[in-house]
């Protein structure tokens, strides 16, 4: 082999190394903010504050607020309507 195909390969092994870095979440109340986030279609914008409730308030709190989110809210925006859950619980 070439000094040309060694770089080729070494490229390919960088490129694999960059696609498995991901980290997982290192609490579990950061599991279930992230479910959360992609459940309800949370915008980026509103993310930190379900990171903030999610670390701040019991897990149960959470999955009440979320269920009963999903059960009544059958049109609009659900996540606005899981932050009102969450300040009428509060």
């Amino acid at each position: 082999m070439d000094q040309n195909n060694f770089q080729q390969l070494g490229d390919i092994f960088s490129e694999v190394k960059k696609k498995t870095t991901v980290k997982p979440p290192a609490h579990e109340w950061q599991e279930l903010a992230l479910q959360i986030i992609s459940d309800l279609h949370i915008p980026s914008f509103k993310r930190n504050s379900v990171f903030a409730i999610c670390k701040k308030y019991p897990k149960q709190f959470i999955l009440v607020a979320m269920n009963d989110t999903k059960e009544l809210c059958k049109k609009g925006e659900e996540w606005k309507y899981f932050f009102k859950v969450i300040s009428d619980k509060k």
